[in-house]
């Protein structure tokens, strides 16, 4: 049985940053590329909000966790192509460890139930 586009699940808070993280760290990326590989990583489950989306790559370009440059994308458009820095490498291995903790905090209460 196929996904129908109202099963996706919204993103929970403050987990975005951590997964366009993630994304960036297998290469340089636009924002509909890294919304694209969110979806599609989740099996489709998780549906990336654009409306979300750009305001937090602007706050980790500001954050200096990301750098982005404008640059022609593969349609022939100019896009703003987004890079994982060293800063944001270091976040990310920080962020994973706390999303494991949590995770794992959450599955041993939910398994009690």
């Amino acid at each position: 049985m196929g996904k129908k586009p109202g099963d996706k699940l919204e993103l929970l808070q403050g987990t975005l940053d951590m997964m366009v993280l993630r994304t960036l760290s297998m290469g340089p990326a636009n924002g509909y590329e890294i919304a694209r590989a969110i979806e599609r990583l989740s099996d489709d489950v998780l549906a990336v909000d654009h409306g979300s989306l750009y305001p937090a790559l602007q706050r980790l370009e500001r954050g200096e966790v990301i750098s982005g440059k404008w640059e022609i994308s593969s349609t022939n458009r100019r896009a703003r192509y987004y890079r994982l820095t060293a800063a944001g490498r270091k976040r990310l291995a920080v962020e994973h460890s706390k999303w494991e903790q949590m995770a794992a905090a959450i599955t041993r209460v939910m398994r009690t139930a």
